[in-house]
Parts: structure tokens; sequence; C-alpha cells
């Protein structure tokens, strides 16, 4: 049977500590909750009252209910106050020192069968249990912030943790209504482990002004889904908290050099901007503490299509291909009221692409998203070719052929014998050098990326990429074209990867290797990102859609740009796509998915 935790103990009253007390009296279990101050304990009683308050404001708790609550909790000053609890959690500021020394007075206050845990999101909890007689009864209980709505528990077990303690601990998190993933004690854990890497490389794309803050955020939320973007997210944890954890998870990781700090972060912690606690980091805020962004020196100016900005006007678009991309981008064009011209090569695939995009525009219809009107003026504005000859007089060509960057070269060629002066010339690769196609022609200057995201018609970001020798005029070009399109452009240097699989995959490469050095499963994982950092799918579910063998690719491609040694493609995902197993295309990836 599971201990019955009657009473538990807090220590440390700040958003997550105030947070965690909240949660265990919701669920009817009476907390001491402890400061080092009485002005800090008012502090913690306030936020707790405030959270509690949003609660019933949203209809979300009753009145009663949280008057309940509040009976369950008592404020104290001192550890003393924790003398008969059942259980502690410390959540006090990440610095090992100080956590040793309230788990040192700890050790002597509490009975001898109370359980005492951390809720460390970095340090070792083995070196935090070592400050105590008692290291078997030590662990650590991860809660993730908001502490009261996110669902996941990460519990830490050291080599000497006692099995019944860990037993102990999960069938509280059950309790709570929580999903509690069990795991060793490791740098970062599971989430920290692999959301830091990522959120340190994107600070490291903004200080070498790759792209801009809000191009980076954007380019995340819009192309895969997340919640926030990462530095409006680094924002949010606090700058010198970030710090910590990625100084920690540096020493304590094997010195990866992708979660050394980003120098840019120390400058900002030392200059005091730390994110909303503080009014600034990355964005400027309406005071400390509010969500609200304001605009300040590096704010942009709103995207106006008109022709002010020196952009081309664009009236009609040639789209070479006659693949899902191609179909895709003739379908945005056709329904945002450009004159289309379709090439493809022979009568046969021009009659395919045809027959795909009027299912498309089809199915809008029978959804109600799009008018009939709408559909047959849409398909009157496209010319159906099987030539190259007939984009002499358009204004854009987007080609979207497949990803050899011979046949680029070689249509680019064609292009640029057959294009009228002035022409924007994009292509859509996601992962060739954008610079190699330019060079084909003699226009380079005219030369862009437009990286669509699958499916072009639903996704709404495009990547704007810009060469070493792509104009100014040009890019302005590609943006107005992208807000026509009712898409939001991010610009972006052409770097392997772009923003977004730049800076996704290498997390995609991290998860496979923890799954490779058995430190958790591939469910936990999921679990782990979709209920710890709100991310719509897990790495593996997400990797089994996109297809491992394409995640290689990408993968494999950013290791021979960056040399990272971090970005080497981990030898289990190498293993699987040399077994075939390459996700659900062929029913089998790091799940089996015949029976679905």
């Amino acid at each position: 049977m599971a201990r019955d935790f009657s009473t538990v103990g807090v220590v440390g009253l700040g958003t997550m500590g105030a947070g965690i007390v909240e949660v265990f009296a919701r669920n009817g279990i009476d907390v001491v909750a402890v400061e080092i101050s009485e002005p800090a304990l008012e502090r913690g009683r306030a936020t707790l009252a405030g959270s509690t308050d949003r609660a019933v404001a949203k209809g979300k708790l009753a009145a009663a209910d949280r008057d309940a609550l509040h009976e369950r909790v008592h404020f104290a000053v001192g550890l003393d106050a924790l003398h008969s609890v059942d259980l502690v959690i410390e959540a006090v500021p990440e610095h090992l020192d100080l956590k040793q020394r309230i788990f040192a007075e700890l050790d002597r206050v509490c009975r001898p069968e109370t359980i005492l845990a951390t809720n460390t999101s970095s340090l070792s909890v083995t070196e935090i249990s070592v400050a105590t007689s008692r290291p078997n009864q030590v662990i650590g209980i991860h809660f993730f912030n908001p502490a009261p709505v996110m669902k996941l528990v990460e519990v830490v077990r050291t080599v000497v943790t006692s099995p019944e303690v860990v037993a102990d601990v999960e069938a509280l998190c059950a309790r709570l209504g929580k999903v509690d993933v069990t795991i060793n004690d490791r740098a970062g854990f599971i989430a920290n482990a692999l959301l830091f890497g990522y959120l340190n490389h994107a600070v490291g794309m903004f200080e070498s002004h790759y792209a801009t803050r809000e191009d980076i955020d954007a380019a995340m939320k819009l192309g895969c889904g997340l919640p926030m973007g990462p530095l409006a997210l680094m924002d949010l944890i606090g700058l010198d908290t970030a710090y910590e954890i990625l100084d920690t998870m540096y020493r304590r990781g094997g010195r990866d050099r992708r979660h050394a700090p980003v120098p840019l972060l120390k400058q900002m912690v030392t200059a005091g901007l730390l994110g909303r606690k503080s009014g600034r980091g990355f964005y400027t805020y309406e005071r400390p503490g509010s969500p609200k962004v304001v605009p300040d020196e590096t704010t942009p100016l709103a995207t106006d299509t008109a022709l002010a900005d020196g952009s081309r006007a664009i009236t009609k678009v040639g789209i070479v291909g006659s693949g899902t991309m191609a179909t895709g981008i003739i379908e945005v064009f056709a329904k945002a009221g450009y004159e289309v011209v379709s090439v493809t090569r022979g009568v046969e695939k021009s009659a395919a692409v045809c027959e795909a995009v009027k299912t498309s525009l089809n199915k809008g219809v029978v959804r109600g998203k799009l008018a009939e009107d709408d559909r047959d003026a849409a398909l009157g504005r496209i010319t159906w070719s099987a030539t190259l000859d007939h984009l002499a007089d358009v204004d854009l060509v987007v080609e979207a052929v497949i990803e050899e960057l011979s046949v680029k070269k070689a249509l680019f060629a064609s292009l640029d014998e057959i294009c009228k002066p002035g022409v924007v010339l994009a292509t859509t690769t996601s992962s060739l050098p954008v610079i190699d196609v330019a060079m084909a022609t003699q226009r380079p200057a005219d030369v862009v990326g437009l990286h669509f995201f699958n499916p072009a018609p639903v996704m709404p970001l495009v990547e704007v990429v810009r060469t070493i020798r792509t104009s100014p005029e040009t890019t302005a070009t590609a943006r107005a074209v992208c807000a026509a399109l009712g898409k939001t452009g991010v610009v972006c240097g052409d770097r392997s990867g772009f923003i977004v699989n730049a800076l996704l995959f290498p997390y995609l490469n991290d998860a496979v290797k923890m799954l490779e050095a058995s430190y958790s499963t591939a469910d936990d994982i999921d679990h782990a990102m979709k209920l710890g950092c709100g991310y719509p799918m897990g790495p593996f579910e997400l990797l089994d859609v996109v297809g491992l063998d394409v995640s290689l690719a990408i993968q494999r491609e950013l290791y021979l740009e960056l040399r990272e040694p971090g970005f080497a493609p981990a030898p289990l995902l190498e293993h699987l796509v040399t077994a075939g197993y390459l996700g659900r295309k062929t029913r089998r990836g790091f799940r089996d998915h015949s029976h679905r």
C-alpha cells in the first residue's frame, strides 16, 4: 500500500512554490508553507490568493472550494514548522549550496520517516541528497510552471533512492491528477535537457543577427505549432534562471557546447534584462511582471504591401513543378487573386496537377471554407502548360521541383534565358543552398528562397531566404507577396535548415540520443514534451510523421555545414533508416503503425 500523505511542507513561496502549495491544497492535503522572512511569506500568500481568485473569476474553482483550500494552508517563517509533515518539497532558487544547507536543516528538523524532495529542474538530486543522513529518502519531484495547470511531473530517483519512496511519490502524483515520468538523476532530466539546447540555439541565432526576434519566434510558433516562440519563452522563464540551468547542464552533461550559455545571455543577465519579471529581456514589457509586450526601438514596422518599401509589383506568377508542394502553392496564389502559369514536364503531369488543385478547392467548398464563385474564379486564373517558354512575361517564378541541386541549377539557367528582366526567381528548397541556385543565373540579385511549409494552403509560414547576393528590393518583394497571400514571411540568411529546421531537428536528434542511451522510453519522452512544454506532438510522434529518412537527411546537412559535434546524427536514427523503418509511411518507425 502506498503511504498516505496527510500533511506536506513546501519551502520557498515564489511562483513555483506557491503553485505547488495550491496543487496540494486543491487536492485535500494540508500544507505547511514556509519562507525565510515575514515579507517573503506575505508575497507567497498574495501569489496564492491571486492565483485562486483568478481561478474563481474564470469559473474553474468554486468560491467555497477556494476558501476551503486556503484553510488547508498554514504559513510559517522558518523550517522548524515542518517538524511533523510527511513530505517536504523544496522550491528555492537554483543554487546547489543553498539547497544543500536547506536539506541539512530539514534532515535535523523532520521526522526520520519524512520524505525530502527537491523541485530542482537542473541540479543534481544526488548532490543535494548527500547533505542529509537519509539520502535513500531524498527524491526529485519536478513540477512545471504553472504547477496548478501543467499535467507533467518528473519524478527523479538517485542511485540510492528507496524503491518504496519512488512508489509512494508516483502514487501521490496520481492522486494529484498529474502524469508522472520516472527517470534517473541526469542533467536537465527529460524536458529541460531537450528544451534548453533548443532555446540556447535560438539565442545564438538572434545574437548573430541571422534573424530578428520576431521572425525567430513566429517561425517556431507557425512552423511547428509551438505555444510560444523560443525568445518569448526565455523571457517567461527568466534569463537568469535560463543561464543557471544551461550552465549547470553544460558542467554536468558532458560539456556539450550547445549547452554553453550564448555570451549574449550572460551580458543581458548582468545588465538586469531578465525577461518579464524585470520588464525587459528579448522583448520590452508594459511593466515588470506584465505579459504585455510593448514596442521598443527594435520593433519592426508593420508589413506594408504597398510599393513604398521598394518592392516590385507582382500580378502574374509562374510555378514550376508537379508534386504536392507545387500543387499547394498553385492553389495559394490562385486563391489570393494572382494570375498563375503552372508549368510541368508534360501534358499528363499538367492534367494530374490540375485535377489535384480542383479536388483541393472542392474540399474547401464542401467544408464551407470557400464559396463556389471563389473556387471558379481561382481556377479561371490558372493557365496549364508543359513548356517553360510560357513564363516569358511573368513577374515572379516559384520553383518547386525535386530537391536535387543539379536539377534546380539547370532549371534556373533556363529561367535566366526565358524570363524578362526584373523578375523575382524563387526556390522552395528546404535544404539546399539558395546561393548555389542563384549563381546558375546571370541575375543572382533577383533570386530568393521562398520556403513554404506542407500543406501550403494550410500552413501560415513562409521562410524568405536571402543570399549574400539577394537585393533588398527582392527581399522586400518576397515579404510583400507573403503578406498578400495571407502568410507570415520570416526573413533569414542562406544557412542550412534556415530557421525552423535548424532549431527543430537538433532537438529531435537529441531525443533520439536520449532514447538510445536508455535514459527514458519514447512514450515518456513524448509525454514530457507534450505535457511539460505544451508541444503539439512529442519528438518520436513527429519523427514518424516527417519520416526518419527525411529527418536523417536534414540532420546530416546541418552537421556538414555547422560541424558542431552535438549535431552529428544519432546512430539509432541511422540504423532505423538502414533497416527500412522510416515512420508512418512504411508502417514502422520508432513505433509500430501496422495496426493503426
